[in-house]
């Protein structure tokens, strides 16, 4: 059988599983089926390999080949067969749907895009599919070029750029967009009013709100009820069915689906969830499912959606998971606060919105945070529990104690706190330090803050609860776990117990482990204390935005009643030192980069190294070949490994240093030998499973089987290490031009300073810089360009970039790129920097003074200052005439303004023009 067979049976397998009756020339009965596939169909260009039709009208063609084939240049083929003639056709017209490919890669091209572009799917589309895309006229991304002007009400500046350059990047056919936006500033809100609008206007099929935690999904389905757009009074729900996975079955109707990322994957795969899967974070879970195929599933096939949008994007996009995602034939849109190297490039750095925590905080969307730090001796330094002493031993599973009398000298630090050790004083001390100092950390507060508290485990979560009540001298109700475990055993639901910490006064603290430690909105936080560290820097960003929400003094007060005034900041109790600790973009198996497969091989299997990094490090990189591999290569494996698969050994590797898998080894031979369990017998049960995991690399075939298919196979695709331009294009002849660029234009600055009035007040009265107007710029410009054209302010500043780093993009026009580069001159900016930076940053600090004070400014308040700081940044003075003008008039003028501020009002305009400037 040739390669191009084999792939052609492949293609078969794959049109039948998509519900295509497939026939030869000779047999055809296009009364078979709705879609029928016809081999070697004849064209006046040969014979094409597959023809498609629907309803007996031709619609599609397939172009086979075989397996390893590079499909994009036989684009031109297929689409050569595409125009053809058809014989026994009466009507000549092009085919509208083209797919090359081989069994095991399958590209397609949609004809009536705007701009067609071939695009890898999983298999083959559904012959009701195409049918429903003929009927339909307008391609849907020929809809996605044609959406209405966005109605901003009620959305954020933030919220209009996402959805906006959302908008264009669909518009653009970019299969993925990411959207990062800091915690607290409304991604979920952006996502639904962007669902709307494809639904609405799109006329999109269904979108996917894709989930980690059945919490988060839970969450989501709330505020696609509460979701209200801006054009319609009806609810979101009263207009679009949304359908939150329950089970397997995805409702025809629904228009959005909710979905945990896990039983997506198991439903795929046709079986049963575990519902545990849903309760945990990909960010905690420390294994990925077993490395299984997703299987093409007629009953969700790969058009179910045409949208996907992936929340907490930067922990649902790897390892197995990434798998669902490649099955659907979908744009993508990730939604993020922390997003790392990793997730830029799973989204080609198509980033459509960036809005970070500092920017939300200088627009108070969100709070800032002080930390407070707690150090005790012994979580810094460990203890030592001599021989002799009498303590206690507890079970981990059953929490049966026993009393014993210690036989031989521990020593513990640190880092094995509440694993290894409970220490139930260093728990005490941290925690009766804590409630001392809350009068110097909240000073006037008659009641605790709300208080959440990052445990370790389920157990260091139980521990903490019972002191945090024994010290505080409170009941049951003060202090909740927030917990998966909660509520297993008959007791309230975890999702009750967060609706009384988020609504009720009770309870003031919380403790959980990972629950609530991302994307869980409770705005009344106004205290984290950190009882456990964190190794991620984008999984500790996320923890820390569960006390970045805005809260206004009224909903503030109805659960803190002598809170004063808004939420105007949180505080991150550190008492583990994780402020401090050196954070990882991720989470790696990966402990040896820059060491070969065939030499960590040779390292295990003849150099005796079977420490826990080489092992780790050895099963990830068997994990990444095991994705690439045929089914004869891994028989062939399994084969030399002596009946293993390459799961099961990857499996033993990372069994060998797994805690609880060491106390399961040493418990079956405790059981052999009689007694309890001794450090002893948990060294002989880890050395065990190492050789164990170790011994099917003693075998060489095995070893030089691995490398020679990893040679094969291997073919590194780096998205960790983003690219950035080093030089293009001109010679270093133009570093010299942008220095003389520079150059002169200082030089025109110094011998104009005291004939422009602009220029006197930055050289000679810089305390007047308050007094400066879009026409004292506008008249430098103009004598600039008038006098040195080669000096106009945009070609300066292309000088400066060739030259040194500036902060910001490029200024929309050249008035406030001039505003900049005079400020770069006369070294009033270290850097240049883009003015909307400088009055952004300037406006936060002014801010935070204001309300450090008695003032405190309402929302609305906010607002209007907002757009006063905005005017500044593109028109660099605030005065009267512009509350006559949009955005201000809309709002109700100047005399709304003085409505808001009274006799501040005029005083106030002065203040922002001088210290926005300064």
């Amino acid at each position: 059988m040739t390669p191009e067979q084999i792939a052609r049976q492949f293609i078969d397998r794959m049109l039948v599983e998509a519900g295509w009756v497939i026939q030869d020339v000779k047999a055809l009965n296009f009364s078979a089926n709705v879609g029928v596939a016809v081999r070697e169909y004849p064209t006046d260009s040969g014979p094409a390999d597959y023809v498609l039709f629907i309803d007996r009208k031709p619609v599609g063609i397939i172009e086979a080949k075989p397996e390893g084939t590079i499909l994009t240049p036989v684009e031109e083929q297929s689409g050569r067969y595409a125009v053809s003639k058809l014989k026994w056709q009466k009507d000549h017209q092009p085919l509208r749907f083209i797919y090359e490919s081989t069994g095991t890669e399958t590209h397609f091209t949609d004809n009536s895009d705007p701009a067609p572009r071939a695009r890898e799917v999983f298999s083959f589309h559904r012959p009701e599919t195409l049918k429903n895309l003929g009927r339909q006229g307008i391609a849907l991304r020929q809809r996605l070029q044609q959406f209405p002007e966005l109605d901003t009400r009620n959305l954020r500046e933030c919220q209009i750029k996402a959805i906006t350059n959302l908008e264009t990047s669909f518009g653009k056919n970019q299969p993925r967009a990411l959207v990062q936006m800091a915690t607290g500033s409304g991604k979920t809100f952006t996502a639904i009013t962007a669902t709307y609008r494809l639904l609405k206007y799109a006329k999109a099929h269904r979108v996917l709100f894709l989930v980690d935690t059945r919490n988060l999904g839970e969450q989501a389905e709330q505020e696609f009820q509460a979701f209200t757009p801006n054009d319609d009074p009806r609810k979101f729900t009263e207009l679009y069915n949304v359908q939150r996975l329950r089970s397997s079955f995805v409702d025809p109707s629904a228009q959005v689906c909710i979905s945990t990322i896990q039983r997506l994957y198991s439903a795929l795969r046709g079986e049963e969830i575990d519902e545990s899967a849903e309760e945990t974070s990909l960010n905690e879970t420390k294994t990925t499912p077993v490395s299984r195929e997703v299987v093409y599933n007629s009953k969700i096939p790969i058009e179910t959606f045409d949208f996907i949008i992936i929340d907490e994007a930067h922990r649902s996009i790897y390892n197995e998971w990434k798998k669902v995602l490649d099955y659907f034939d979908a744009f993508l849109i990730g939604l993020t606060a922390t997003p790392d190297n990793r997730t830029f490039g799973f989204f080609n750095r198509n980033v459509v919105s960036e809005y970070t925590y500092e920017r939300a905080v200088a627009d108070g969307v969100n709070v800032p945070f002080d930390i407070y730090s707690i150090e005790t001796e012994i979580t810094k330094n460990g203890a030592v529990v001599k021989a002799g002493e009498w303590i206690d031993r507890r079970d981990r599973q059953t929490r049966r104690k026993r009393w014993e009398q210690l036989d031989e000298t521990t020593a513990y630090t640190g880092t094995t706190l509440d694993r290894d050790v409970v220490n139930p004083d260093q728990i005490r001390t941290v925690i009766k330090t804590f409630h001392d100092k809350l009068p110097e950390i909240f000073p006037h507060r008659k009641e605790i803050p709300k208080t959440l508290i990052f445990a370790k485990s389920d157990f260091h979560a139980d521990d903490i609860i019972k002191t945090v009540r024994e010290v505080f001298g409170e009941g049951n109700e003060f202090c909740r776990k927030v917990t998966y475990s909660v509520g297993k055993n008959g007791g309230e639901k975890p999702s009750e117990v967060l609706t009384q910490f988020r609504n009720d006064y009770n309870p003031r603290i919380a403790v959980t482990v990972d629950m609530i430690a991302t994307g869980t909105d409770v705005k009344a936080i106004e205290c984290l204390l950190f009882m456990r560290d964190v190794k991620s820097r984008s999984y500790f960003e996320q923890m820390k935005g569960r006390g970045t929400r805005t809260m206004a003094a009224d909903d503030l007060r109805k659960v803190t009643p002598s809170a004063v005034g808004n939420k105007t900041h949180f505080v991150l109790v550190d008492a583990v030192g994780v402020s401090k600790s050196v954070k990882t973009d991720s989470r790696p198996l990966e402990r040896k980069p820059g060491v070969s497969l065939k030499d960590l091989l040779w390292n295990v299997a003849v150099g005796g190294d079977t420490s826990e990094d080489t092992l780790t490090s050895l099963a990830n990189r068997l994990t990444r070949l095991e994705k690439q591999l045929s089914p004869p290569e891994r028989n062939r494996l399994t084969t030399a490994s002596g009946g293993k698969t390459i799961n099961q050994v990857v499996n033993e590797l990372l069994d060998a240093y797994n805690p609880d898998k060491i106390e399961e080894r040493a418990g079956q031979l405790q059981a052999q030998s009689g007694g309890d369990i001794t450090p002893e017998t948990l060294e002989e049960a880890r050395e065990e499973l190492i050789r164990e995991a170790s011994s099917v690399f003693d075998n060489p075939d095995y070893r030089n089987l691995i490398e020679s298919i990893r040679r094969d196979h291997e073919q590194l695709i780096d998205v960790v290490n983003l690219d950035t331009v080093v030089a293009a294009g001109w010679d270093t002849s133009m570093t010299e031009k942008a220095g003389t660029i520079i150059q002169d234009f200082k030089t025109y600055l110094e011998e104009h300073r005291d004939q422009i009035t602009a220029l006197q007040i930055f050289y000679n009265q810089p305390n007047r810089r308050r007094e400066l107007t879009y026409r004292m710029i506008e008249e430098v410009v103009e004598k600039l360009k008038a006098d040195r054209p080669t000096l106009a302010p945009l070609a300066v500043w292309k000088a400066y970039e060739a030259l040194e780093k500036v902060n910001g993009n490029q200024p929309k026009n050249e008035l406030i790129a001039l505003v900049s580069l005079i400020r770069r001159v006369l070294e009033i900016d270290p850097e240049l920097t883009a003015y909307d930076l400088t009055v952004n940053r300037n406006f936060q600090n002014w801010v935070f003074r204001q309300q450090a004070g008695a003032l405190k400014f309402t929302e609305e308040q906010m607002d209007w200052l907002r757009m006063m700081k905005d005017t500044v940044a593109r028109s660099i003075h605030v005065d009267r005439d512009v509350f006559d003008y949009s955005p201000f008039v809309e709002r109700g003028g100047l005399g709304k303004l003085w409505n808001l501020f009274g006799e501040r009002t005029f005083p106030l305009i002065e203040e922002l023009n001088e210290y926005l400037a300064a």
